[in-house]
């Protein structure tokens, strides 16, 4: 009987971790399209503005250089 009980234990802990990977790998690809998404929404954007994505996102000052060491976002800018 203790047997019994070790084993359908074992079954149980087999089955949640199998339900958990594919709840992960459910999660992990929504993830992925949604990425995927962003950055083509980002690139169609950037043709219809001329503005690159890190500029319609608000970081365009750190991509510049010039900008960024005149607003001192980069401490090593002299």
């Amino acid at each position: 009987m203790q047997s019994n009980q070790v084993n359908e234990a074992w079954c149980r802990n087999r089955a949640e971790h199998s339900i958990h990977q594919q709840q992960l790998q459910s999660v992990e690809r929504f993830n992925g399209r949604m990425a995927m998404l962003g950055i083509v929404i980002g690139v169609i954007t950037e043709g219809l503005t001329g503005q690159g994505i890190a500029h319609q996102i608000g970081l365009g000052a750190l991509v510049d250089g010039y900008a960024a060491c005149h607003t001192q976002y980069l401490p090593f800018c002299f």
